[in-house]
């Protein structure tokens, strides 16, 4: 039992001295292989990443890697409580796609695209015009809402709580997928209308049938839009630095990206950017 205990010792330093004897690593955490675009990812979260790579921020991995000249590799795990405990903290991956600005788990870049929480509904069913969740045609509506989400308190505001109908936001994406449920709950007429993230709406309303009208909730009292970025390890400062100028250089084509996908741009202002 000592001579294991004196191995498995053994073993932890010789780890520990080759990780501080690498490149960027050690104390100063950088890349662990900065040959190649190590990518965290949900492996069943379209329009965002799947394992086939048809997500948008797939796409946006991909042209990230054209930049730096290096192919891409992926860590797919579900985007649930442990994700960065279990992709970027453990050092199999060096970049998370799609991050809030600001996210306290991971250190930020500067965010890559701006957007807003959008409201869905079928066209001809007397919600046309409507911009806002206090338009008083809402009114005895079902309305679906993902719990926990920001257009929730606007709804709770304008009273409209009473008839949504809830889904949830804390899912396994293997198994459930709320935002195209509502969608397609939308379509087939078993709610008014739903809420839902922007890129959501974008890209599973203009995939039922008929196209689902989606209009970007600009002028609500609660703040709907936020500023979406990578995020990496606290201590990896140059790697920051070199995606903000990736970020910084490839602005429109990111744009083109994303707007292929549905997802409702806004600019610097806050305003719906032309298509």
């Amino acid at each position: 039992m000592h001579g294991l205990k004196a191995l498995s010792l053994l073993g932890l330093l010789s780890a520990s001295a080759a990780l501080a004897q690498a490149p960027g690593l050690g104390a100063s955490v950088e890349l662990v292989d900065p040959h190649v675009l190590r990518v965290c990812a949900d492996p069943h979260n379209l329009p965002l990443s799947n394992e086939q790579g048809e997500g948008y921020e797939n796409k946006i991995a991909e042209l990230i890697a054209r930049k730096l000249n290096e192919p891409t590799s992926y860590t797919y795990f579900p985007q649930v409580i442990g994700f960065v405990k279990n992709t970027l903290n453990a050092l199999r991956c060096d970049v998370i796609m799609g991050v809030a600005l600001g996210d306290g788990q991971v250190q930020t870049t500067n965010a890559y695209y701006r957007t807003t929480y959008a409201l869905m509904f079928r066209p001809g069913t007397g919600l046309d015009g409507v911009v806002s969740l206090s338009d008083p045609r809402l009114k005895d509506r079902h309305i679906g809402i993902i719990a926990g989400t920001p257009p929730a308190t606007v709804l709770v505001q304008n009273g409209l709580m009473a008839l949504a109908k809830p889904y949830p936001l804390m899912v396994d994406t293997r198994i459930d997928t709320p935002s195209r449920t509502m969608a397609d709950d939308v379509a087939a007429g078993r709610i008014d209308a739903g809420v839902l993230w922007g890129p959501m709406a974008g890209y599973f309303g203009q995939r039922e049938e008929p196209r689902l009208t989606v209009v970007p909730l600009l002028k609500e009292t609660e703040r709907m839009d936020f500023r979406i970025a990578m995020g990496v390890r606290r201590s990896d400062q140059d790697w920051k630095r070199k995606l903000n100028g990736i970020v910084a250089e490839s602005s429109a084509e990111i744009d083109g990206i994303l707007t292929a996908y549905g997802v409702p741009l806004l600019d610097e202002q806050g305003h719906l950017k032309a298509k």
